[in-house]
């Protein structure tokens, strides 16, 4: 009987335990809230001059601004297929939209006190000022640009017809600060946070010595009118292609393959080495959400593309979520780091129309991933989810030292510098 009490009360203990980690420790959502992003961007009124905050109204001057911002990611950060259905694994928890919808003219309700900084414990009342029209524009002009009734922006010597202001903030890192950088929370343990693109920003080379922030490759320098019938000068495209855009990634990413030998017989060993090269982030990559990554494939394949050998290495992040969200491994690459992948493979006796296939990928979640939130949260659209980076073949006869030099001479014409427009990547 002295047992089962024990037993009993152990369990008992055990369960309170548990309870109590995971309704006043662990948090209820994947990163630890900074006091800038715990809260929407305080309700912004109608600067005098405009006739509505909404991006439509400040295109009718800025108007090439307004159609690339039409173009990028910040625009649609709140119907984006991929955080909708995320959100909505997450029970649609309100402090996501400080950062995916920041304005509290977007917001539903206003937050109050976050008690122990627990989001789903926060003090929430109906917004009066809630726009749904306008949560759906995301990041919208005003989210950047608009404070206390004040246009903000890069210039000392603007005239506009509203009140402007200079912000030295435009022409540093700093602007992109507040969402680009995700902390972790209590009970967890996370190298630079879950979405820490921002603190990986590498200051040496890249900010020292060629003078980069992250505009300078996220929002290219561009001379022209900045308004209709304003002077030229030189701004930003407003475009913030990143890691959900193809051509973006390939532009990061360098590779290289050699071969021990060029003229591969029936019978004989051949190795091949891929090198990947982070030639152009100033971060590292993969970077921003944990659950992206790259893949370094070899396959060898018959005349008939059937595939005789297959070798898959990773590039990315390994996070234990349960019960507690440790980073247990990071060997994603530094800027300006290489890692090199070898392959090795025994030719058969008769190896005629054999080809060794290389292939980078780059994942923006894995393919079980995306068939959760398909079949569990309504993932929509058909918004790719993994491209490839690179891809080349060559063929184990003598037309593999061709196929060697031709992928060199691209990979070097791909590399060549070309003042600050962050171009250097891939071949193929």
């Amino acid at each position: 009987m002295k047992t089962f009490l024990k037993i009993l009360l152990g369990s008992a203990l055990a369960g309170l335990l548990v309870y109590l980690y995971y309704t006043e420790v662990k948090p209820v959502v994947i990163f630890g809230l900074r006091s800038d992003y715990a809260h929407a961007i305080p309700f912004q009124k109608i600067p005098e001059g405009l006739t509505s905050l909404k991006a439509e109204s400040c295109g009718q001057c800025h108007r090439e601004i307004y159609d690339e911002w039409k173009t990028s990611i910040h625009a649609h950060a709140y119907e984006d297929p991929f955080f909708q259905a995320y959100w909505k694994k997450d029970n649609n928890i309100w402090v996501c939209l400080n950062c995916h919808a920041p304005l509290e003219n977007q917001q539903p309700t206003l937050v109050g006190e976050i008690p122990r900084g627990r989001v789903e414990k926060a003090v929430q009342k109906p917004n009066p000022h809630y726009d749904p029209e306008y949560q759906k524009e995301s990041v919208t002009c005003a989210a950047c640009h608009v404070r206390d009734g004040v246009v903000y922006g890069p210039y000392e010597d603007s005239a506009a017809p509203h009140p402007i202001k200079f912000d030295p903030n435009f022409r540093t890192t700093q602007v992109c600060q507040r969402c680009h950088n995700v902390v972790s929370g209590p009970a967890q343990f996370y190298n630079v946070g879950p979405c820490g693109t921002y603190s990986e920003y590498e200051g040496k080379f890249f900010m020292k010595e060629r003078g980069f922030i992250c505009q300078s490759c996220h929002m290219p320098e561009i001379d022209r009118p900045v308004a209709t019938n304003g002077p030229i000068r030189r701004g930003r495209q407003h475009l913030w292609r990143g890691g959900h855009d193809p051509d973006m990634v390939k532009r990061a990413v360098g590779v290289q393959v050699k071969a021990d030998t060029v003229s591969p017989k029936p019978g004989e060993r051949v190795s091949f080495t891929l090198t990947v090269i982070n030639a152009g982030a100033g971060h590292k990559i993969p970077t921003g959400d944990p659950d992206r990554y790259f893949t370094v494939e070899f396959f060898v394949e018959d005349r008939g593309g059937h595939v005789l050998d297959h070798q898959t290495s990773t590039i990315g992040r390994w996070i234990m979520w349960q019960p507690a969200i440790v980073e247990l491994y990071d060997n994603r690459l530094l800027p300006l780091a290489s890692r090199e992948y070898q392959f090795t493979y025994q030719l058969p006796a008769q190896a005629e129309g054999l080809k060794v296939k290389a292939r980078v990928q780059y994942h923006i979640l894995t393919d079980k991933q995306h068939e959760m939130l398909q079949t569990q949260y309504g993932l929509t659209g058909n918004d790719p989810y993994r491209f490839v980076v690179y891809e080349r073949e060559f063929p184990l006869s003598g037309d593999l030292a061709a196929a060697l030099s031709e992928s060199e001479q691209s990979a070097t014409l791909s590399r060549q510098p070309e003042g600050t427009s962050c171009k250097a990547g891939a071949a193929g």
